[in-house]
């Protein structure tokens, strides 16, 4: 099946099929979203106009056998945060648009009216249709309806109530296998798609199998890439105990950000760890072992049910039990599993919304440690639109400036995820300078400055750090280009065989000869390409700087504060 753009006009509801242009030939997931961005999104236009376009693409590898290659990238200007903006997540649409030969999906002015619609995706293009039934529904209720009404398999690209409403904070969720979500997260990118009152996209299965240029060659570098991620003992801690098995690890380190940003440590740190929650799924009846896609060897996800035994959440992320229960100071795994159940229904990034949270417990919204209202709020306020619910739901920024509160960890008004920054400096270095706010997995320090992979910087230390952000976000771009899931860059750091296996597979799949250097080139180049829209946008190194309490006030155990300077900072770009 031949590439091709597939391209969505919502002004006058036409769609259309397009060669691929040569210079985005060998371009995938975000390579080819921030390019597209780039090229055809003017950087000052309003994120919720018609201006603003909405683009899917699979990865370079996504579609064939290779293992963790089921990410989803979708990029827009971010209405959160005002810059580029790409997410991806697993499930299964990927995949099913690789087979069916859809290089990008291209979403672009908005239509006229109050109608909504939905998307369907086959070998021959896109139809357009009316959707009435499914509006005001969650992810899950919508999950459902389809898969009465559509006779065969298919994948499903969705929003809930969060996107519907245009709430910065809102999601855009992906069915996986199982029929559960997952989140192309960060940014407000289902508020986008809500604009273009898209309420969902399916994906037709397609039976055909991509062909690649070296069969034999992709199998071979596909094993020794599929063993380089299986031995490796973070890839093996993560099958056991998911991401959460980090919650022990950042608090000894001193690094785990609790009540709003106040202490590096929680007392209740035990109750919502890693372990607690495996013991908890296995005495339940659960799935301490859960893939987010097919194909993926890691199976850092699970399936945690609630004390009656029943399904109560999936894909249960250390990210989001950090900051409803750390930051919120909520020390009960179940109020935490049914809020992140609730925001994967309503369309909620669960780090954002959940720092909102945070922020709104300080201005004395509820009291910390209110499970029960943080749930409460989530159905009764959130997902009815109510003026409470809309200013938690466009994240923490809009809580900071609703309530007059100063301490709102955020930058580019991107909530700050779970790993302190004044005791693990090089995160610290990522959050001030990602092309797309605050976050942890553009350049993901943590695996060095904590865990020891790749070697070893101490967190505590100016020196090093601003080479090892770069050096992450370099290579991290390029990873969000193949499909792959982030977490092979475990490996990838520790293992000698994995990233010649990676790249080896590229060039068996496309019949070229890409080097090491040419996918570090290509990360150099997305970063650029990134922040050249951003500056075009109007933000500047102003901007790369995080809130000033970090730099005033120290946190406990550790008693250190934000001490980077500006100029250590902006040699970031020195490359």
């Amino acid at each position: 099946m031949t590439d091709r753009i597939f391209r969505v006009n919502m002004s006058d509801l036409s769609t259309s099929v397009e060669e691929v242009p040569g210079p985005w030939q060998g371009l995938g997931g975000r390579g080819l979203t921030s390019t597209i961005v780039s090229e055809e999104v003017i950087p000052t236009c309003h994120p919720l106009g018609k201006h603003n376009k909405l683009i899917f693409a699979p990865g370079l590898l996504s579609g064939t056998t290779a293992a963790n290659s089921g990410r989803l990238s979708c990029g827009a200007k971010s209405p959160l945060t005002g810059t580029i903006k790409e997410a991806n997540a697993g499930g299964t649409s990927a995949q099913l648009m690789a087979k069916l030969g859809v290089k990008a999906l291209i979403i672009e002015g908005l239509p006229e009216g109050d109608s909504w619609y939905s998307l369907h995706v086959s070998a021959a293009g896109v139809t357009i249709s009316e959707e009435s039934e499914l509006i005001g529904k969650g992810n899950f209720a919508v999950t459902e309806a389809l898969d009465e009404r559509l006779e065969s398999k298919h994948g499903l690209i969705t929003i809930g109530q969060a996107g519907e409403l245009k709430l910065t904070g809102a999601n855009i969720s992906v069915k996986d296998p199982d029929g559960k979500m997952r989140s192309c997260g960060r940014g407000g990118l289902g508020a986008v798609m809500g604009s273009k009152r898209l309420k969902f996209i399916t994906v037709e299965a397609s039976r055909e199998k991509l062909v690649l240029a070296d069969p034999e060659a992709f199998k071979l570098a596909n094993r020794a890439f599929t063993k380089a991620l299986v031995d490796n003992p973070i890839s093996q801690a993560l099958g056991q105990y998911g991401t959460n098995v980090l919650v022990n690890i950042i608090n000894e380190a001193g690094g785990m950000p609790t009540r709003n940003f106040t202490s590096g440590q929680f007392e209740g740190h035990e109750e919502i760890s890693g372990e607690t929650m495996y013991d908890t799924i296995v005495e339940r009846g659960g799935k301490p072992k859960h893939n987010c896609h097919p194909g993926c060897v890691i199976k850092c996800s699970q399936v945690y049910n609630g004390p009656d035994g029943k399904y109560r959440t999936s894909g249960f992320e250390y990210e989001s039990i950090w900051a409803m229960g750390a930051d919120c100071c909520v020390d009960n795994l179940d109020y935490i599993a049914l809020a992140d159940n609730l925001m994967d229904d309503i369309g909620l990034d669960s780090i954002e919304t959940a720092v909102a949270f945070g922020v709104a417990m300080e201005a004395g919204v509820l009291e910390f440690g209110d499970g029960a209202g943080i749930c409460r709020i989530l159905q009764e306020e959130i997902a009815e639109g109510t003026p409470l619910g809309r200013i938690i739901g466009n994240g923490a920024g809009s809580v900071g400036r609703a309530f007059g509160v100063t301490r709102v960890p955020v930058v580019k008004n991107q909530a700050i995820p779970a790993y302190d920054p004044r005791a693990i400096k090089g995160i610290g270095i990522t959050y001030a300078t990602s092309t797309q706010g605050a976050d942890h997995t553009m350049g993901y320090t943590i695996a060095t400055n904590i865990l020891g992979v790749g070697g070893s910087v101490d967190p505590l230390s100016h020196e090093g750090q601003v080479e090892l952000s770069r050096n992450l976000q370099i290579a991290t771009a390029a990873i969000d280009s193949t499909g792959m899931c982030l977490f092979i860059a475990f490996a990838a750091l520790d293992d000698a065989n994995c990233l010649p296996a990676l790249i080896d597979m590229i060039n068996a799949r496309f019949g070229i000869s890409l080097t090491a250097d040419d996918v570090t080139n290509l990360g150099k180049t997305i970063l650029k390409t990134e922040r050249a829209f951003n500056l075009a946008a109007g933000l500047t190194e102003k901007d790369d700087r995080l809130p000033e309490f970090f730099s005033e006030e120290p946190i406990a155990p550790h008693n250190v504060v934000w001490d980077m300077s500006d100029q250590e900072i902006d040699t970031f770009w020195d490359f």
